[in-house]
C-alpha cells in the first residue's frame, strides 16, 4: 500500500508531535502522516484522511489544514482501535483523475480490511467510494443521513444534488440496499419516495427517525457504507454548510447515530460530507464532526464479531402465520441481545435453500407475533427473488 502515500499531503507537524498530547490524548496514540513518516498501514484499523474536493458542491473550502484535527487530536480515549491519519487527498488536475484515485485509495484500503473514514468534500465524493465496493465486486447496503435524496435527473453531471441517481443507474448494479435517515418532506417529491420504495428501499422522516432513533442500530448492522451529509444536522448544531436548514438532527443524535455506525460489525466505510470550513467562524462544527468520529471510535471499540448469528450462540424464535405457508426465525444473541431474522432464498445451481440473515430490532419480532410480517423482510425477500 505504499503506493498510497503519493496522493497525500502530510498532517502539519503542530499535530503530530507526540509530546504535545497527553498520555490519554488521541494525538499521542494516533499515527500520523508526517513529512519523514508513513504510518504503516498493514495492521491499522481505520484509515482517516480528508478530501477537499467541492466541485460538484455549492460548499467550498480552503486548502488548509483541516480544521476538525487539532480537536479530534486533543479528545481523550482510552483503548484506541489502530488509527492512522493518512493526511490530506491531493487533488489531481481534473475532477474526473481525483475521483479515480479516490476510488483506488478505497479500493485498496476496503480490500485490506481497513475502514477509510473521510472528511469531505461534496457529498457526490461518496460515488466514488460506492465505484470502490464495485470495483471489488462487492455488494453494498449503503445508509445516507441526509435532509434529500440526491437522485437529480438523468442527464445531470456527477454532483451533490445526483450522485444516489449515478449509483442506482450504475451498471452492473452492486447497490444491494439503500436506507435513507432523516430526509424532510419539503426537501423531497412524493415521486421520488415512490420510485425508492419500488425498489424495496428505505426512507426513514427525521420526525421517526427522532422518534425511535434506536431503531438506527439494527439499520447500521445492516449497512457497509454509511454516507453522512452534515446537513441533515440542524444549522443551530452545524452551520459550517451552504445546505443547512433550521431542522435536522441536533448534535446528540449525529453522535448517537455515529456511536451505532462504530458498534456495527459490517461498516466497512464511513463519510462525513459538505463540510466547509472556511463558514466554521467558531470551530462549533468542526467540534462537532470530531466529537461524532469519537462517537464511532467508542463503539468501534466494543464490536462483537457478530456479523451473522451463530446458532450455538443465539436463542432461536420461529413465528408461524395463520395462513399456515410462511414462518419467520428469529435469532437473539445471548451475548449482546441483539435481533437477526432470517430470510429463505433460492441460489442458482445450489439445491439446498439458502438463509439470508438481516438484522432487525425486538419490534420486527413482536410484529411478526401480532401476524404481520415486518416490512424489513419482506423488501429484503423481494431483492433476494
Amino acid at each position: 500500500m505504499e503506493s498510497i502515500q503519493s496522493y497525500f499531503s502530510p498532517v502539519n507537524s503542530a499535530y503530530t508531535n507526540k509530546n504535545k498530547w497527553e498520555t490519554t490524548q488521541i494525538g499521542r496514540e494516533i499515527e500520523s502522516h508526517n513529512g519523514d513518516f508513513f504510518p504503516d498501514l498493514k495492521f491499522k484499523e481505520i484509515a482517516f484522511f480528508n478530501i477537499p474536493e467541492y466541485e460538484g458542491s455549492k460548499n467550498s473550502a480552503s486548502l488548509s489544514d483541516c480544521k476538525i484535527r487539532a480537536l479530534l487530536y486533543s479528545f481523550h480515549h482510552d483503548n484506541l482501535p489502530r488509527i492512522a491519519d493518512i493526511g490530506t487527498f491531493d487533488l489531481m488536475p481534473t475532477r474526473r483523475e481525483s475521483f479515480k484515485i479516490i476510488e483506488m485509495v478505497c479500493k485498496e484500503l476496503l480490500h485490506n480490511g481497513i475502514t477509510p473514514f473521510i472528511i469531505g468534500g461534496g457529498h457526490d465524493l461518496s460515488y466514488a467510494v460506492y465505484k470502490a465496493y464495485a470495483s471489488l465486486e462487492r455488494f453494498v447496503s449503503l445508509t445516507v443521513v441526509d435532509s434529500k435524496f440526491d437522485i437529480g435527473l438523468e442527464d445531470d453531471n456527477l454532483a451533490a444534488y445526483s450522485h444516489l441517481g449515478k449509483m442506482i443507474s450504475h451498471k452492473p448494479s452492486f447497490l444491494f440496499h439503500y436506507t435513507n435517515l432523516g430526509y424532510q418532506s419539503y426537501f423531497v417529491s412524493n415521486i421520488a419516495n415512490d420510485m425508492l420504495s419500488a425498489m424495496n428501499f428505505d426512507s426513514i422522516r427525521l420526525g421517526d427517525l427522532k422518534a425511535n432513533l434506536n431503531e438506527v442500530e439494527p439499520i447500521m448492522r445492516n449497512t457497509d457504507f454509511l454516507s453522512f451529509d452534515i446537513s441533515a444536522i440542524q444549522h443551530a448544531y452545524a452551520s459550517a454548510n451552504v445546505y443547512s436548514s433550521p431542522n435536522g438532527l441536533n448534535g446528540e443524535d449525529a453522535c448517537k447515530v455515529m456511536r451505532y455506525a462504530g458498534v456495527s460489525d459490517k461498516i466497512t466505510a464511513v463519510g462525513l460530507f459538505e463540510y466547509n470550513q472556511d463558514l466554521d467562524l467558531n470551530n462549533q462544527t468542526a467540534y462537532l464532526l470530531a466529537e461524532m468520529f469519537w462517537y464511532f471510535i467508542d463503539g468501534y471499540k466494543i464490536r462483537k464479531n457478530e456479523l451473522i448469528p451463530n446458532a450455538k450462540g443465539c436463542a432461536k424464535y420461529t413465528v408461524a402465520f395463520e395462513d399456515g405457508k410462511n414462518e419467520i426465525t428469529f435469532y437473539k444473541s445471548k451475548k449482546s441481545g441483539r435481533w437477526w431474522m432470517g430470510v429463505p432464498f433460492r441460489k442458482e445451481g445450489v439445491i439446498e435453500p439458502q438463509i439470508y440473515y438481516v438484522a432487525c430490532s425486538y419490534r420486527d419480532y413482536e410484529i411478526a407475533n401480532k401476524g404481520e410480517i415486518p416490512e424489513r423482510w419482506l423488501k429484503t425477500l423481494n431483492k433476494l427473488l
